[in-house]
């Protein structure tokens, strides 16, 4: 893991909205959402499709991301 990512995972407080890259099996992926948990192991991000609980030992880089934009309201049909 990342010395400057496990830091900034056990420095943010709960809630923050992350992306986080970590390692599997076939090479890299993403998660993106809230941090919902943390223990000396591993730290759950929670997201649109639910949770992921990454181990620390399999992260590469970390960072704080803003929150996601406003849904957009349905569009109405133009009259012309």
């Amino acid at each position: 893991m990342s010395s400057s990512a496990a830091h900034l995972l056990t420095s943010l407080p709960l809630g923050t909205r992350v992306v986080v890259r970590y390692r599997i099996e076939d090479g890299l992926t993403d998660a993106l959402g809230n941090l919902a948990a943390r223990d000396d192991l591993s730290c759950t991000i929670s997201g649109r499709r639910g949770d992921v609980v990454v181990p620390l030992t399999a992260v590469t880089a970390a960072k704080p991301v803003p929150p996601p934009p406003p849904r957009r309201g349905p569009r109405t049909p133009t009259v012309g």
